[in-house]
């Protein structure tokens, strides 16, 4: 079903008591994501969405249900399709090919063969956002490609899959400090981690961690508000002179975290692809940083 943003929220309530198993929302038209409210979850301004029910609902009692909630005008856009049963688990590996960034990195699933001449890390989606194919997860991957990671100590902030941790190191970093809030993200990447054998080069830290030396790049491709609250604890994770790169942020965004980031960063140019940007810096000097 369609609907405007302000009604996504009740009806993802409403499709839940109804007994749906999922429900997935995804962009009717080219709008970005939108919200009035900073501290509101963003939703695009027209979205679609589809909710997936046991066999065995009664597709006109759940018609009459939303007919009731959302009023007959509104509820024109209503279909209900029966999917035929099928293995659901391989049916999600169809399409996906390896990705290439840079000259040198691929991410690769594990039943797809590897490209030659390439650093592949191996993985499979899962627990844990990151295989890539976001347009920030690219961002992220493409900025730490264009780099020389050698012997370099880096953060991935918000790590996921720890996609981009694990990437750094494929590339020549010494270690990579994976930090996440997410239990079963740290378990997803601690198996990605032993999957590619790169367990001893990766430290698991928690948020609040001081470690014992300041790092030599940050990396961290979460969402707006985290980002402009952790400013100050970013500056305090890396050495002077060290580069940074913030991502999971809108174009429209963009300002806001380099506004955010000056008091203790030279922050840089912005990167884009589609609606998403990338902002990158570097680590102002003790002396010259508040």
């Amino acid at each position: 079903m369609d609907c405007a943003r302000a009604d996504v929220e009740p009806l993802l309530q409403f499709l839940d008591r109804l007994g749906a198993d999922s429900v997935s929302i995804v962009a009717r038209g080219d709008g970005a994501l939108y919200s009035d409210d900073p501290a509101a979850p963003e939703y695009w301004r027209q979205s679609r969405l589809q909710a997936l029910f046991p066999i065995d609902a009664e597709p006109d009692i759940l018609i009459a249900c939303l007919r009731n909630r959302l009023g007959t005008a509104r509820a024109e856009s209503l279909c209900i399709d029966e999917l035929d049963d099928q293995d659901w688990s391989l049916s999600g590996r169809i399409g996906l090919e390896p990705l290439l960034f840079g000259e040198q990195l691929s991410i690769c699933p594990s039943w797809v063969a590897a490209p030659p001449d390439r650093r592949v890390l191996t993985l499979d989606p899962g627990l844990g956002f990151g295989t890539g194919s976001h347009p920030t997860t690219a961002l992220c991957l493409d900025w730490l490609s264009a780099r020389d990671l050698r012997g370099s100590v880096l953060v991935d902030y918000g790590c996921g899959s720890g996609i981009l941790g694990l990437s750094a190191v494929l590339l020549g970093a010494a270690e990579a400090w994976l930090v996440d809030i997410d239990a079963q993200a740290l378990e997803a990447c601690r198996v990605n981690a032993e999957r590619n054998l790169l367990l001893d080069r990766v430290r698991f830290l928690s948020p609040g961690a001081a470690p014992d030396r300041p790092a030599d790049l940050l990396v961290a491709n979460i969402l707006l508000n985290p980002l402009l609250d952790l400013a100050p604890h970013f500056s305090r994770l890396v050495r002077p002179g060290a580069s940074l790169a913030l991502s999971g942020l809108l174009a429209t965004q963009a300002g806001d975290c380099l506004a955010a980031y000056d008091p203790w960063f030279s922050m840089g140019s912005m990167t884009f692809r589609n609606e998403w940007a990338l902002v990158q810096g570097r680590r102002r000097s003790a002396a010259s940083a508040d």
